[in-house]
């Protein structure tokens, strides 16, 4: 093992030596390695050709995929990432729960998500590590998104392992736009966009106002505001543009009941023992990006500072640990973050062969002052269990080069170095503290072909995820018992091989074979509503991703999954990871120009996952249809009609297993099952207007 590791450090740094020498005056004779190896380009809701990409799961969503296809949630946005689920276990303003690659990601532990080189990824965060919530973005201002599976990318850092996802938004919108959507359960949602020309550069605004109560028995009550402000100049590659951000929400909550209390009617289905559960929460953000590209390099900046807030009330365990008043807690936290990425990339030739390089740096610091934890009831605070003032930072360093060795065969070998800072001042004696770590990831990728239009994939690299900052300095929990501190930075290590292919004239089709081991999983615990560090952890799976023009006006998407997830290390209690998805399916179609009529069908299977780790507990599957109907009423005016959960499902959008306590039951609680309904079908009308 350590002398495949010599050799893999070995190659890295051997093509790396390549980078910086010999490069401008050489630079016309080299083009681009991905342009070069190019082929014909299938157009539609992915942008995914053969050369496109340096993995089978990498790949672009674009913006006719995300205009035509229907969305329950802004969250939902992710989904179109082929084998990821999105769900939820709580309010609409609360970060969604995701599923991909045999993960329970919770809220977005071990995938990494950003808009406009903004991470969205909140690390040391008062509901769970790299809780992602996207609820502040604007569906109708997204251009497209790129995707990446797996920890092959220098460029990607903290909880990128299982993968990773770039939201870009438009600099500008072909048409002024104007939308209103009215649906059941007191759903209204209000949208008006548009850019126009201010001086040398274009000025683009979006506005959203949303408002549901949802089909809970306890109203949602949503009252959700987002704002977009940008200013651009140029092109998305050779310009800049700056942009502020607001979003504000607040909302009650349904979280997920004991299947018992449902049973014996204590509560109906859509019901809630926990009333006054909910929260609110902010953000706003100022961003920069430039892009400089000359005839042979480009330089890229992204420089962002964002300020947010949460207050999240909730109760899992109801009267388990405190019979007169009820479990309830508050998880609260006023954060500041501030970063910059740069990178530079340029072409050139070493011995005649044509390489691409790629030098960067990113640089991240956290401000919660503070992050805390509070006993409530009916969300006013009773006892502070601990709070925290932590201070994160983080600078990432990043290389990587491809050369094109032969006409059907490239690499792409990089290497990443990532040190974290942490500081932490607790209310709990003993917690406060500093430490720091750091982590190398070297990376390697092969690319063979295309033959037929046919490209071959090998894939290898490390990565991490980071811990909560508080639990780096822990020395006891906040009841007194002894902790021992965790550590700041875990490795990941990952491999894949895949395939892509457009053989089949229209079609797109991938094929990836994946491992994926941890050196410690981040375990959702139910009756403490955040995440804890556990045992090593191995995955192993395979996709196939399939998208298919069969006429210019009919789309079909296939995405399958399945994966094994197991604990590394032995335990008697059982090897299985709780909330471990196995198996993920979605089927869609998009029909369109068929003279005013337009209309999409899609279908998403979440597979069973086993709740507890002997295996013994297991949740059921769940299987949701949605379906658009719309029409173009006149050039400027169409009508479309969006049903949700089609075959009105009875189903769970997530399952828990733990102890809970209802009124009259034994002290010690009830280990039950406890889920989250999805909705019931649902319809919601939309008029939009473009101006």
């Amino acid at each position: 093992m350590r002398l495949r590791k010599r050799k893999l450090l070995a190659a890295c740094a051997l093509v790396l030596l390549g980078m910086g020498r010999q490069v401008a005056a050489q630079a016309p004779a080299a083009a681009s390695v991905a342009d070069a190896a190019r082929n014909v380009r299938v157009t539609g809701h992915y942008d995914n050709a053969v050369g496109t990409s340096d993995a089978a799961s990498q790949g672009v969503i674009t913006t006719d995929l995300i205009v035509n296809r229907p969305a329950l949630r802004t969250g939902e946005l992710l989904e179109f990432v082929p084998g990821l689920i999105v769900t939820q276990h709580s309010g609409d303003g609360k970060a969604n729960q995701y599923f991909l690659r045999g993960f329970n990601l919770d809220h977005g532990t071990d995938f990494a998500t950003y808009v406009d080189g903004m991470p969205v990824n909140m690390r040391t965060h008062a509901h769970g590590q790299g809780y992602s919530d996207l609820n502040f973005l604007i569906p109708e201002l997204v251009q497209r998104i790129d995707y990446k599976k797996g920890p092959y990318f220098a460029s990607e850092g903290d909880f990128a392992s299982a993968g990773a996802a770039r939201i870009r938004l438009a600099d500008k919108l072909p048409q002024g736009q104007a939308s209103v959507s009215l649906g059941q359960h007191g759903y209204l949602r209000g949208v008006v966009a548009d850019s126009v020309v201010a001086g040398p550069g274009t000025l683009l605004y979006g506005l959203e106002v949303n408002r549901n109560n949802g089909p809970w028995d306890v109203p949602e009550n949503v009252r959700k505001y987002s704002g977009v402000l940008r200013y651009s100049q140029g092109t998305a590659d050779n310009g800049y543009s700056v942009t502020a951000m607001a979003y504000k929400n607040s909302w009650n909550a349904t979280d997920q009941v004991p299947l018992r209390a449902v049973e014996s009617g204590l509560i109906g289905r859509f019901g809630s023992l926990a009333p006054s559960d909910g929260g609110d929460t902010s953000r706003y953000s100022l961003s920069y990006v430039l892009r400089q590209r000359t005839q042979n390099r480009l330089f890229e900046l992204d420089a962002y500072l964002i300020r947010s807030q949460l207050e999240l009330n909730s109760d899992f365990t109801y009267f388990l640990a405190k019979p007169a008043t009820g479990d309830q807690f508050q998880q609260s936290e006023r954060r500041t973050v501030a970063g910059v990425n740069a990178s530079e990339s340029w072409n050139t030739q070493l011995f005649g062969l044509p390489l691409r390089n790629k030098l960067g740096v990113q640089g991240r610091v956290d401000r919660l002052s503070p992050v805390g934890l509070y006993s409530t009831a009916e969300r006013v605070r009773q006892d502070t269990l601990r709070e925290d003032r932590v201070r994160e930072a983080s600078i990432g360093l990043y290389g990587d080069n491809t050369v094109q060795w032969l006409p059907w065969l490239r690499s792409v070998a990089g290497v990443r170095y990532d040190a974290y800072r942490f500081k932490v001042d607790s209310s709990v004696e003993g917690n406060s503290g500093a430490a720091s770590d750091h982590v190398v990831s070297p990376k390697l990728s092969l690319i063979l072909g295309p033959w037929s239009r046919t490209e071959v994939f090998v894939n290898y690299g490390k990565g991490f995820h980071s811990n909560d900052a508080r639990g780096t300095t822990q020395t006891r929990l906040p009841d007194g018992t002894p902790s021992t501190p965790v550590t700041p930075l875990v490795p990941t290590k990952g491999m894949e091989l895949g395939a892509r292919t457009e053989w089949l004239p229209g079609l797109q089709s991938s094929l990836a074979l994946w491992r994926l081991d941890l050196a410690s999983e981040l375990l959702f615990v139910g009756d403490a509503g955040e995440t804890e560090p556990s045992r090593a952890s191995r995955r192993h799976g395979i996709e196939w991703n399939n998208h298919y023009i069969a006429a210019p006006w009919l789309l079909f998407d296939l995405d399958l999954a399945a994966s094994r997830s197991r604990y590394a290390e032995h335990d008697p209690a059982g090897n299985f990871i709780p909330g471990s998805i196995d198996k993920v399916a979605s089927f869609g179609v998009t029909v369109t120009d068929q003279g005013p009529w337009s209309g999409a069908f899609q279908l998403r299977y979440f597979g069973p996952r086993p709740l507890i780790e002997d295996n013994s507990v297991r949740s059921a599957s769940t299987t949701l249809a949605y379906a658009r109907l719309a029409y173009q009423l006149n050039s400027k005016t169409r009508i479309a009609l969006d049903v949700f959960n089609l075959f009105d499902k009875r189903a769970s959008d997530i399952d828990y297993y733990y102890a809970s306590r209802l009124p009259g039951e034994a002290a010690d609680g009830v280990n039950d099952r406890h889920f989250h309904p999805v909705e019931p079908r649902s319809a919601r009308l939309s008029l939009s207007y473009a101006f």
